[in-house]
């Protein structure tokens, strides 16, 4: 699926955005590239609502999640 440029830069705009709003986690999301996600890795997640709920989740990292995972950060580039 192609993206065009003004989708491309609505997309670029906001993670800009997302950045400043949170500055902590792109470098959290680089420090994990930089050690690498490996299978058997558990990636965890964990919502809590404006009301206290606490939903999560976690993963096992398998092979085919790596491929994904590559292919997102080809995406990037």
């Amino acid at each position: 699926m192609a993206m065009d440029f003004g989708n491309m830069m609505q997309v670029m705009n906001a993670w800009n955005k997302f950045k400043s709003n949170h500055p902590k986690f792109p470098a959290f999301c680089k420090a994990v590239a930089s050690r690498g996600i490996q299978v058997d890795t558990i990636i965890e997640v964990a919502i809590t609502t404006p009301s206290g709920e606490k939903i999560e989740t976690n993963i096992k990292v398998k092979e085919s999640d790596l491929e994904l995972m590559k292919e997102l950060s080809n995406l990037q580039k």
